[in-house]
Parts: C-alpha cells; sequence; structure tokens
C-alpha cells in the first residue's frame, strides 16, 4: 500500500500532531535501568541463612543416601523379582528401585544446587557492557577478579557444611553409572569349566527319563543322557543341558584304542559329552561300524573309540569324557564333573 492510499490523519507526522507529542521526545527502546535491589531474609537473618544452609545440606545428604540405595538395590534384588506397588501395579522390584533411588540422587543434587543458589548466593544484579571476543589484559584481570568476588559472595569457603556435602553427593552419584557396567554382560567366573555332573550322580536317559543301567545300552547303539536332578521345566534347563548332555554308546572294550577311555568306561560303555567342540551344535549322527561321530552343523568327526580325537572337520579339540561307573542299585553314575571345559574352545581355557 503507497502512502497515497493512506488516509493522511493515519500517517506518523499528521498523528503526533493531532495527539500533541512532545517536541525532542526521546528514545522509545531506552534502557528503563534495574530494579531497587530489594534483600532477602537470608541476607539480614543469618538465622534463616543457617537454616537455607541446613536445607541444602540435607538435599545433598540424602542425594548420597539415594546412590547408595542405588548401588544397594542392585546388589539385593534378584532381576526376576516382580512385586506389587500402587499405583503402579506389578513391576519390577530391581527397575523400580534403581530408576526411584537414582531419580531422587540426582534431583536432590538440582534442588539443592537451587535453593543454594536463590538462598544463599549473591543475588545483587550487576550490569555490564558487551565487549570484544578478544579479552584485553585488564579484561582478563577484571573477570579474574569478578570471579573471586563471586567465589566469596556464593560463601562456599564459609558454608563449610554446603561444601563439604555438595563434594560428597557430587563424589557418589558417578558410583551409580559405574555399577551398571555390571550389566555389560555376565562376570567371567568359572561358569564354563563346571556342569552339573558331580560324583554320585546318576545318569538318566533322556527318552525314558529313568535311570540308565547297563543292560540298558547294547553294542552299537546311541543314547542320550542328563544328570539326575535336571528337570525339564526348570528356568535354566536350556542353559544346563548345554553343557551336561552325554552320548552314551557301548563298543567291545578290544576296539577301544584309547587307554585313559578304557579305564573311564564300564564294561566297554563310555559318555562324552554331546556339544561338539568347534561351535556347540548337538552332535547326534553315530556310524556304528566305524565308531565315528559326526556333527552336522560343519561336518567334524570325532572316534568315540579313540579317546573322541578329531579326525576331521574345523573342530579343534577331542569331546571331553565323562568317568563313569555302577552305582549300589545297579544304575550307571557319574564319578565326578568333566575334567576339561565342555563345548568350543573359549578366553578362559587353561
Amino acid at each position: 500500500m503507497s502512502n497515497q492510499e493512506i488516509p493522511e490523519e493515519n500517517l506518523p507526522a499528521e498523528r503526533d500532531a493531532a495527539h500533541g507529542a512532545v517536541e525532542g521526545a526521546g528514545d522509545p527502546f531506552a534502557d528503563p535501568g534495574l530494579p531497587a535491589h530489594k534483600p532477602r531474609i537470608q541476607d539480614i537473618d543469618e538465622r534463616a541463612a543457617n537454616r537455607s544452609e541446613r536445607a541444602v545440606a540435607f538435599m545433598f545428604t540424602l542425594s548420597m543416601l539415594a546412590t547408595v540405595g542405588f548401588i544397594a538395590s542392585y546388589v539385593i534384588f534378584p532381576v526376576d523379582k516382580i512385586v506389587y506397588i500402587f499405583p503402579f501395579g506389578h513391576v519390577s522390584a530391581l527397575n523400580f528401585s534403581l530408576g526411584l533411588t537414582l531419580g531422587v540422587a540426582l534431583f536432590a543434587i538440582g534442588a539443592g544446587a537451587v535453593h543454594w543458589a536463590r538462598t544463599l548466593m549473591s543475588d545483587v544484579e550487576v550490569a555490564d557492557d558487551r565487549h570484544a571476543i578478544a579479552a584485553e589484559p585488564e579484561v582478563k584481570a577484571k573477570v579474574l577478579a569478578d570471579f573471586a568476588a563471586g567465589a566469596e559472595e556464593s560463601a562456599f569457603g564459609r558454608r563449610k557444611l554446603i561444601r563439604n556435602t555438595m563434594f560428597g553427593a557430587l563424589a557418589l552419584v558417578p558410583l551409580a553409572g559405574v555399577v551398571l557396567l555390571r550389566d555389560l554382560g555376565p562376570l567371567p567366573e568359572k561358569k564354563l569349566r563346571s556342569t552339573l555332573w558331580a560324583k554320585g550322580k546318576q545318569l538318566i536317559n533322556m527318552n525314558t527319563m529313568e535311570p540308565l543301567r547297563p543292560e540298558d545300552v547294547v553294542v552299537g547303539s546311541l543314547t542320550f543322557a542328563m544328570p539326575e536332578g535336571l528337570e525339564e521345566d526348570a528356568h535354566d534347563f536350556q542353559v544346563q543341558i548345554a553343557k551336561a548332555a552325554l552320548m552314551i554308546i557301548r563298543i567291545e572294550p578290544d576296539n577301544i584304542k584309547d587307554k585313559r577311555e578304557r579305564e573311564w568306561a564300564h564294561e566297554g560303555i563310555v559318555a562324552f559329552s554331546k556339544i561338539c567342540t568347534h561351535v556347540g551344535c548337538p552332535i547326534s549322527l553315530y556310524e556304528q561300524q566305524t565308531h565315528h561321530v559326526l556333527c552336522p552343523c560343519h561336518q567334524s568327526t570325532f572316534d568315540l573309540s579313540d579317546g573322541a580325537r578329531v579326525i576331521f572337520g574345523p573342530a579343534g579339540h577331542a569331546l571331553p569324557q565323562l568317568r563313569i561307573g555302577v552305582n549300589s542299585e545297579g544304575n550307571l553314575e557319574a564319578l565326578g564333573d568333566f575334567e576339561e571345559p565342555v563345548g568350543p574352545a573359549f578366553w578362559e581355557r587353561g
């Protein structure tokens, strides 16, 4: 819209004249200045300042306790424990406690810092002109002086209770993150070195779920067994059977080439791990004429008449053998655990 289309009375000059604009009026965006400073109660009453100090220290102490609670919760509550908490319903006790304690720890630090700043640190407004990015020596000196003045006004050196509790809270909170590193994976321990087999554990036929007797195993047969006491509906069944599964084969004693294999057998009945030593596949293909077993995954082949040594394929070592005997009831039993780790090679293998 051009000036010709605007009514004359609406033009700035005509409007100012009509309303009697003051000649020589100042800048309409002039700096209004800072309002008058109003002291807080903590500035004039030391008892109020001490109360604020104790409140801040309480928040920092609460943060420390919450961090300790976080670590304790991680240790106390099992991963699978479920509890009912109103109004959330059934939740994981571990997740709820970790979230609650870590939230309180972080919130208490923030709330303590805000309360400290609003009640005890200086709240005097200071106006300063903008300056070039490259500071002059005088400016640097002024910044350092301002920093020293700010430190003095914050009462950081004088309010030792706040300072010490804040240091404690800030020192403990990172421990929560350190504890979470535990979830990167299971601890190495020696879980892969042992199985459920132990002296006196009976061999249970995985087809009939009955104890195996020597007469149940005929020459040339292949039977699969698991340790006595392991139930298929147990929550860790798959983990345990992956280490404890056995192949039971009967070979004529004269056909067993390996001396230790013959000594660890019972009347030609030998027990070897069913888990391939390449990548852990279950072995199930048995050739009774040659006494060879074949892993269906990558065709590793083991000679069960010669200590289950590798005769073909990528497997790195022989199948572990379990020493067996017969108990007073005439059932086959283990005489101990495997003497070497079951399955593929791993970094702990010694």
